[in-house]
C-alpha cells in the first residue's frame, strides 16, 4: 500500500499548508500486529499533507520490505534499555527533519519521551497495543515516568484507554480509542503450496507467545483430529521464545499430532495463505483488539475465537463468528469441527464477517480519525 488512503475532509487538504513531519517510533519490524499497524500508518498517511517517516530503536526486521518507497526510514541500533546515544540520535534526526509528532508504539513510549523532552516542540502520541492486560498487569508507575511527556494517547482497546486514565493519569481528553486496521497488498493472490487439504485446513495467525495459548488449540485439535479426517491446523506466527516453542511441540508430540499440525513460522504471503485455508481461529488467553481478527475478515475466512479482549466487538457479538469461553478446549473444538462439517456455515460467517470489517475496522475511517486527533495534538487544544 504505497499511496495511502484518500486525505481526510477539512484542514488536511488545504492547498498551501506546509506539510506534518510525523514519524512512527517502534522497536523493530518483526511481524507482529503492533509492528504492521505502525507500518500500515505510515504508509497511509496522506501525502497531500504529510510527510512520513518511520524509526526503529534496535533493528529492523521482515516488515521492512512492506513500508511504502516515499516512507523516510531511521534505524538507532540501540543496544541497551538506555542508549544515550540512540537518544541523541532520534533528537538530532527530529530537529533536522522537523519532525512535528513523534508517535511512539507499545515499548518504544521510553525513548520517544526523552527525545521529546530534548526537543520540547515535538509532540508525542503514545500508541498503546498490550494485549495481555487481562492476564499480566503492566508495571504502571514504569508507564508513568514515560506519560509525563505524552501529548496524547491512542489505544486500541477501551480497556487500554480506561487504564491510561486511571493509572496514568492521562486525562480523559486526551485519550483516543481506535481500532487497528488493515492495509491489504495491492496485486493479485498467488495461491501457496499449504498442507492439508481445501476443506480441512484451520490457520492460527499469532506469533507463539503464552497470552496466545497455543496450548488449548492444540488440545482442542486433538478432539478435532479425531472427529473429522481431513483437519490440519496451521500455525503462522513468530516464535521469540525458544522455551515456549518447545513447550507447543512437545504438546504436539505428545497428543500424537506430528502430523495434523505444522508451523510455517513467518510469512510473506500472509493474505494468500488465509485465503487458501477454511476456517480462522485465534484461541487466546488475554487480547487487545487482534489485528488477525480483523485480517481473517477481510480474507472473508470464517473464524472462530475466545471471548477476551475485544474479540466479541471484531466477530458482532458472534453474529460474524463464532465466540467460545477461554481455556476451554473441548468448547473451541466443537466450534471448529461444526464449521469443518460445514462449508455453507463457512461461507455465510465469512461473508458477514467480511461486511463488518469493512465497515467498522476499515483504514480510510481509522486513518481519519488518528489525523484529526494529530491536529487537535497540534493545535495543543483542550482535545
Amino acid at each position: 500500500m504505497s499511496g495511502g488512503v484518500p486525505p481526510p475532509e477539512g484542514v488536511h487538504a488545504l492547498p498551501g499548508r506546509e506539510k506534518i513531519a510525523v514519524m512512527q517510533v517502534t522497536d523493530s519490524l518483526d511481524a507482529g500486529g503492533m509492528e504492521r499497524v505502525a507500518v500500515n500508518i505510515a504508509n497511509s498517511l496522506p501525502l497531500e499533507a504529510y510527510v512520513s517517516h518511520i524509526c526503529t530503536t534496535r533493528r529492523e526486521g521482515q516488515l521492512a520490505s512492506a513500508i511504502a518507497p516515499h516512507v523516510r526510514r531511521l534505524n538507532l541500533a540501540r543496544r541497551s534499555t538506555v542508549d544515550p546515544a540512540a537518544v541523541a540520535r532520534l533528537a538530532a534526526y527530529c530537529r533536522e527533519e522537523r519532525i512535528a509528532i513523534l508517535h511512539a508504539h507499545a515499548s518504544s513510549l521510553f525513548i520517544a519521551a526523552l527525545a521529546a523532552a530534548i526537543v520540547p516542540r515535538v509532540k508525542l502520541i503514545w500508541h498503546d497495543h498490550y494485549g495481555a492486560h487481562e492476564t499480566h498487569e503492566r508495571p504502571a508507575f514504569v508507564y508513568r515516568m514515560g506519560a509525563t511527556q505524552v501529548d496524547g494517547v491512542i489505544a486500541v482497546s477501551r480497556p487500554l484507554a480506561e487504564w491510561s486514565v486511571r493509572r496514568l493519569g492521562v486525562p480523559i481528553s486526551r485519550v483516543r480509542y481506535i481500532p487497528n486496521f488493515v492495509a491489504l497488498p495491492g496485486g493479485a493472490d498467488r495461491a501457496p503450496d499449504l498442507p492439508g487439504v481445501p476443506g480441512g485446513r484451520i490457520l492460527c495467525v499469532a506469533n507463539l507467545r503464552p497470552q496466545k495459548d497455543h496450548l488449548n488449540l492444540i488440545r482442542a485439535m486433538r478432539i478435532v483430529a479425531g472427529e473429522c479426517s481431513s483437519a490440519h491446523l496451521i500455525l503462522l506466527g513468530v516464535a521469540d521464545d525458544a522455551g515456549h516453542l518447545e513447550r507447543i511441540r512437545r504438546e504436539i508430540a505428545d497428543m500424537g499430532l506430528s502430523e495434523r499440525v505444522t508451523w510455517l513460522g513467518s510469512r510473506d504471503d500472509v493474505h494468500a495463505v488465509m485465503r487458501a485455508c477454511d476456517v480462522g481461529v485465534l484461541s487466546s488467553a488475554s487480547e487487545g483488539l487482534p489485528l488477525a481478527l480483523i485480517e481473517y475478515g477481510m480474507a472473508r475466512l470464517a473464524s472462530v475465537a475466545t471471548s477476551v479482549g475485544q474479540c466479541a466487538e471484531v466477530l458482532d457479538g458472534g453474529r460474524a463468528g463464532v465466540l467460545v469461553p477461554p481455556r476451554s478446549p473441548e468448547a473451541l473444538a466443537r466450534a471448529l469441527t461444526a464449521l469443518l462439517r460445514s462449508a455453507e456455515e463457512r461461507q455465510a460467517l465469512g461473508a458477514r464477517l467480511e461486511e463488518h470489517v469493512r465497515r467498522e475496522y476499515s483504514a480510510a475511517s481509522a486513518m481519519e480519525r488518528i489525523t484529526a486527533f494529530y491536529d487537535e495534538v497540534l493545535r495543543g487544544s483542550p482535545l
